[in-house]
């Protein structure tokens, strides 16, 4: 097998499949670098009141405890405990890992680097549809959106199939 610098322009994707296929793999890397940086700071928590903590936060920067969000916020956060930090915490860890994988594929522009990001983010759309539509917010929104169009366009290319096709190695 040659190399991909070697092969085709035949078997390599347009310069602009190329930018757009590495422009998701960096959305990916930075979801996973944000992932690891939570799934890090959620495990640093385990043994810490973390109810005592948020009520420091939430007297620090003068929120009023009494709001609903505010109580049930407090609520929520004092009732985790250690084990389920460190299960939050893994979880976080798990789908690094998995946003890592998607970017690496899609960044080394490999046919199953897209197909993995399909299956993968195509996957997990039903759970951010079903967030979105108890608890919207503007973010849950553009992530949903960005997310759809990705495997969208990703689809789009796997079944083209043509010489513009990424690597399938």
């Amino acid at each position: 097998m040659q190399p991909s610098s070697m092969q085709p322009s035949s078997m390599q994707p347009s310069r602009r499949s190329q930018i757009l296929l590495r422009t998701i793999a960096v959305f990916k890397f930075v979801k996973a670098v944000l992932l690891v940086i939570a799934g890090a700071g959620v495990l640093r928590l385990v043994h810490r009141d973390i109810g005592s903590l948020a009520q420091h936060l939430v007297d620090k920067f003068h929120i009023d405890p009494g709001t609903p969000y505010v109580a049930d916020a407090l609520s929520r956060i004092s009732s985790l405990t250690p084990h389920r930090l460190q299960q939050i915490g893994l979880v976080a860890f798990v789908y690094a890992g998995l946003f890592l994988l998607e970017g690496a594929g899609l960044w080394s522009l490999k046919r199953w680097g897209e197909w993995v990001t399909v299956v993968i983010t195509g996957s997990l759309l039903p759970i951010e549809i079903y967030e979105l539509v108890h608890h919207p917010t503007f973010p849950k929104t553009a992530v949903l959106l960005m997310n759809a169009a990705i495997v969208a366009y990703l689809i789009w290319r796997i079944r083209r199939g043509d010489g513009n096709s990424a690597n399938s190695n």
